[in-house]
């Protein structure tokens, strides 16, 4: 039975939205920086716009798994997206859009994921990959264009992580206490 899934990330990014634009949806330009894709190459023509095929494989941490999608929705330098044009390994349909928000000291990128995943019993390792596919090309695409502000919000998620897990830690000392407490 297939399970949707839909996410929205968002982050700021300091450049202007023609150059994230370019860096974002053309293949040659992607495969430079974004870790998840291994290989990524036009079909036909070397243009990009809407209907345009673009052939993409995956890293193998991802299963190496490889498919060709269309463009759609593009209006550049603002919005773009690609949807595969058929089922690939454990994903009956995935589509990804890029929303480009022009604000003042930079630019609002939107990337949202959506994927219909084949198999109920693989839904969680499916939808942890595209969250970390989708948080990890945000990072690498901020790192590609400032360097400095890539660091400073990796190591703010660090700090946040660490922060969760010690509340959790925290919670779940508490806890075992109070269950100590009961039992006496």
């Amino acid at each position: 039975m297939s399970q949707t899934l839909s996410f929205k990330d968002t982050i700021v990014i300091r450049a202007r939205p023609d150059v994230l634009f370019r860096l974002a949806l053309d293949p040659k330009r992607r495969t430079r920086w974004d870790p998840n894709i291994r290989r990524a190459s036009y079909v036909g023509d070397e243009k990009l716009i809407s209907g345009a095929l673009v052939s993409i494989k995956l890293e193998r941490r991802l299963l190496g798994l490889s498919y060709t999608a269309k463009y759609g929705q593009i209006q550049a330098p603002f919005r773009g997206g690609w949807e595969a044009t058929r089922p690939f390994g454990p994903l009956e349909k995935y589509t990804q859009g890029w929303v480009f928000k022009n604000i003042p000291g930079g630019t609002e990128v939107t990337l949202s994921t959506n994927a219909t995943i084949r198999y109920k019993f693989i839904e969680r390792q499916i939808e942890a990959q595209l969250r970390n596919m989708s948080g990890r090309t945000l990072i690498e695409l901020q790192r590609a264009v400032d360097q400095q502000g890539a660091q400073l919000m990796e190591d703010t998620a660090k700090q946040y992580q660490e922060k969760l897990r010690a509340e959790q830690k925290a919670a779940k000392a508490k806890g075992k206490n109070r269950k100590e407490k009961a039992a006496k």
